[in-house]
């Protein structure tokens, strides 16, 4: 018996909502050996890009809300793998990886490797080129 067709939804939020799901489930599935979670792992790969940024710095450039991240950050704090620091201002929280982050996502990277090399080929290059630069613009669009 043959999988069903996956049904053609008239919304683009849910198109793409579905397809960030089963994004995240596959490359949870891969991180999972790790204690790690795409959300998890997409911090860490950030902060390893950004170096110290304040906490909200950080929710801009992932298009994450206060509260997810704030949710994430302790989970990942509690791992001891992000330090967190005080600005200038008391209210200002800034945000790094530490050694044991830096540990950690060096450990992942094979893995979150492994899917994304699976993925290009499934899509081809151009059609892998096409796509990423499609949904940074959907998300430049949607949050202009």
């Amino acid at each position: 018996m043959s999988e069903p067709a996956i049904a053609v939804l008239p919304c683009l939020c849910a198109n793409l909502r579905r397809a960030s799901r089963a994004l995240t489930h596959l490359y949870d599935k891969s991180l999972r050996p790790l204690g790690l979670q795409a959300t998890q792992f997409t911090v860490l790969q950030a902060l390893s890009l950004t170096g110290e940024i304040p906490q909200k710095g950080l929710g801009r450039i992932l298009s994450m809300d206060s509260t997810t991240l704030t949710r994430t950050l302790e989970i990942l704090l509690r791992n001891g793998w992000i330090a967190i620091r005080r600005g200038r201002d008391r209210r200002e929280r800034l945000l790094r990886l530490s050694w044991a982050g830096e540990a950690q996502l060096k450990r992942a990277v094979p893995r979150w490797e492994k899917v994304q090399a699976r993925l290009r080929r499934k899509f081809g290059m151009d059609g892998w080129d096409n796509l990423l630069k499609l949904t940074n613009e959907v998300t430049k669009v949607a949050t202009e």
